[in-house]
This record gives C-alpha cells, structure tokens and sequence, in this order.
C-alpha cells in the first residue's frame, strides 16, 4: 500500500473559497479540514481494528417471539446472512412509550435497513410484546424493521440491556454463525465511556441527529433532547 498524502497537504490543495470567504475563515477552515481527513482516516483505522476482532463469545439458545406470536430462536433473526446486527431499546412493559432516543435512532435506521439488509440481517428486539412494539413502529410510519421480543429477561441481563435494578440501556450488537453456533461479534460497550459532561455515545455514533447536529454552530445543545412528540402548529 503506498504512503498516504498528508492530510495538511491534501487539505491546502482540496481547499477552496467560497463567495466572499475571508482570509481567516479560510486558513481556519483548511485547517479544520485537515483534522476531518485525520478523522476519517481513523475511523477507517478504527473500522479495520473491528474487523480483526477474534471470536467472540458463544452465544445461548436465548427465545425471542416474532410477530405472529411465534416462540422462534437465532436463525429467525438471522434468516439467510450469516451477520446479524441487532438493536435492544428501551421499551420494556413497564414504559408507557418508548425511549426517545432509541426511537429516534430506529427511526434513522427504518428507511436504510432495506439497503443494509442486502448484506446482513436487522432485528430490533424489545422486552414488551411485538404488537406493542408493531403499534410505535405504524405511529411512526416505520415499514421496513423486524421486530422480536424477548421470551424472558435472560437475554437483555447477559447483553447489557437490563440492569440489575430493573434499569433498561439501549444495546447495538453484531452477531456472527461460525460452524453451526452463534458468536457475540461486537457490542456498543457505552456503559461508563463518556467524557465529563456528554451523554453515553458510540464512536463514531450511528444516529444521523447527532452527527447533523455536530456541524452546526450549536452542536447538539446540553438541554435538548429528541421527543416522541413535537407540537407541529
């Protein structure tokens, strides 16, 4: 593989003004696009790192319900790919709606989940029943998602979606088949990762909102959150 260009020099040579730009906002900008090809490229690192994970851990028989109520198990989910992401949110029984921000996210994910699921399998798992989730999903307008509930709380205990106390965390999951048995690939880990004064957050995080949100001026704000509602008049 060749020697990459610096990104300082491919940064001066893809810069370029845009009307009435000054010398300040330019040099400033040249340089900020320097750091984003550095970034890029570490996320490029990062993503190769992944890929060279070493087996994972053995996953059980857990029993998930699909939505005709059927008791079904891992090849449901994964159905013809041997990869399966899924995503665990936070609507157990006990919520009267679901996370707003794990609704958000799936909703970011409803639309290129039929392009995504070309290559791997998407299942979204909750603890409430699969009708109840069914119902968020038509309110919303999702129609591409696969949904599956949990037969019991073993599965969301052993994953990190469900605390001890009874607390429910969001959990993205990549699952792989190797000879027959079912391989935890990669978990999202967000559990105590942040940095003083940020929420929990992948990296890089998955959900358009908050990366939209990082190019503008106010970034994602500190007092502001996704609802299930918003007043449209």
């Amino acid at each position: 593989m060749s020697a990459l260009k610096p990104a300082t020099a491919l940064a001066a040579e893809a810069s370029k003004p845009y009307p009435n730009d000054s010398d300040d906002y330019r040099r400033a900008r040249t340089a900020l696009l320097a750091e984003e090809i550095e970034l890029r490229r570490h996320i490029e690192r990062v993503a190769e790192l992944r890929r060279a994970l070493p087996p994972g851990g053995v996953a059980a028989d857990y029993e998930f319900r699909d939505e005709n109520g059927k008791t079904v198990g891992w090849d449901a989910l994964f159905g013809a790919h041997d990869t399966l992401v899924t995503y665990f949110w936070m609507y157990g029984p006990q919520r009267e709606r679901p996370c707003p921000m794990c609704t958000a996210f799936l909703g970011s994910l409803d639309v290129p989940s039929r392009d995504i699921q070309q290559r791997v399998a998407v299942a979204v798992i909750g603890r409430s029943p699969v009708e109840r989730q069914l119902a968020v999903a038509r309110e919303r307008g999702w129609k591409h998602l696969k949904f599956f509930a949990t037969v019991g709380d073993r599965f969301a205990r052993d994953y990190r979606g469900l605390a001890p106390n009874g607390d429910e965390w969001p959990a993205l999951d990549v699952w792989v088949k190797r000879d027959g048995r079912v391989l935890h690939f990669w978990g999202s880990e967000l559990g105590g990762t942040a940095d003083p004064g940020q929420d929990p957050r992948g990296a890089p995080d998955p959900t358009p909102l908050w990366n939209i949100l990082d190019l503008t001026p106010g970034g994602r704000g500190t007092d502001w959150y996704p609802k299930l509602d918003y007043d449209d008049r």
